[in-house]
């Protein structure tokens, strides 16, 4: 079975597994920290190389502040428990901005490794594709290679992403690493995260005809 080596997850839904469930909105973050952590253990079982989660843009930082508190919260407690697994983990964002979380900046300075290291984590947090792709486009970086002029640049193509909640849009995931990426839809909400999920996309990403342009 052909595996990805980096795998990105864009685990939406949580707002509306809420309601859904006779909560507020805000309530629904902290639902997705089991399954995250629950993906984390089934990628290393796999052996992914590397694994990018979405956890949120400079644009959901326009949502009411309840809600922006909530999943910024949970992202800091998302970081947290990836800290004490075997991975070498970087958070990335805007850190100038007030809606970083100034306990998350430590992690984001440069890629640290925890237990044993493994997997290559990274963390998206008030992250934006014009913040991440600036240098570039403002300063004409290198043509050839404009990897070397953006803020992810430590961060490798992704080969399949996927994306739960049912929509289908990136939703200005890592651009540039992206251009290449399989695209994998699951309609159940990021809480209602089960392992065959990912099964299913891994099977799924296996008989896709992966040409990267050739």
């Amino acid at each position: 079975m052909r595996i990805p080596n980096h795998i990105g997850i864009i685990p939406d839904g949580n707002r509306r597994w809420a309601v859904e469930n006779g909560m507020t909105k805000d309530k629904g973050y902290d639902e997705g920290l089991d399954p995250g952590l629950k993906l984390f253990k089934l990628c290393e079982d796999i052996g992914i190389k590397e694994i990018t989660y979405y956890g949120f843009t400079v644009d959901n930082t326009k949502r009411p502040k309840f809600q922006r508190l909530a999943f910024t919260e949970a992202c800091i407690n998302a970081v947290n428990l990836l800290s004490k697994e075997n991975a070498d983990l970087l958070v990335l964002g805007n850190t100038e901005s007030d809606m970083f979380p100034k306990e998350l900046i430590p992690f984001s300075i440069k890629r640290q490794r925890f237990g044993k290291g493994g997997i290559k984590v990274n963390f998206l947090v008030n992250y934006g594709w014009q913040w991440d792709l600036k240098d570039y486009l403002v300063q004409g970086g290198n043509k050839s290679n404009p990897f070397s002029s953006i803020k992810s640049r430590d961060i490798s193509r992704v080969d399949l992403i996927i994306r739960w909640g049912g929509r289908r849009r990136l939703s200005g995931f890592l651009p540039l690493q992206s251009v290449y990426s399989d695209f994998y839809i699951i309609e159940d909400y990021w809480p209602d995260f089960k392992s065959q999920h990912l099964h299913d996309a891994l099977n799924w990403y296996n008989v896709q005809d992966i040409t990267l342009g050739g």
